[in-house]
């Protein structure tokens, strides 16, 4: 089977490693609150709407902003891809078919908790319902393929 866009297995840890730091972060950022901006930095901003000054649209523009959010954003995704692209030690037919039905399983999982999420849940509430959402078929994805592979090996035993 043709895998030319798996990562090398010896990336795995430091996907780990991403993963598990933005995973924290990110939810410690949360619940210190919004207002909690712990690393600001000056930004290139393509679109910036402010919401104390009047309300108008910027395009291009240095701002200063507090970039903790996206950097436990850039890690949980980076480290999630990481783990999800990285060839197993042993990277068979076996392991390409858990591979794509987790897949499938993680996006069919993802839109039946968004839909029921659009259905029940409203406000600013349901902005942090997309936010997660942005997380959840890659964490659905490897807790399904992990999940499957450690199922398979206690099967064998």
């Amino acid at each position: 089977m043709n895998t030319n866009y798996l990562l090398p297995n010896k990336l795995k840890p430091l996907g780990w490693i991403l993963f598990t730091l933005g995973t924290f972060s990110g939810l410690l950022l949360l619940f210190k609150g919004y207002d909690y901006e712990p690393i600001k930095f000056k930004v290139l901003s393509l679109f910036n709407k402010s919401i104390l000054a009047d309300g108008s649209m910027s395009y291009i523009k240095i701002i200063e902003t507090g970039i903790a959010n996206e950097l436990a954003t850039i890690a949980i995704i980076t480290g999630g891809l990481i783990i999800a692209l990285s060839k197993e030690k042993v990277e068979d037919e076996f392991i390409s078919k858990l591979r794509a039905d987790s897949f499938i399983w993680a996006m069919i999982t993802n839109y039946i908790v968004l839909l029921i999420a659009t259905i029940f849940i409203y406000d600013l509430t349901f902005f942090t319902v997309l936010v997660f959402n942005m997380f959840t078929p890659i964490v659905f994805f490897i807790i399904r393929f992990n999940f499957l592979k450690f199922k398979s090996n206690s099967d064998e035993e």
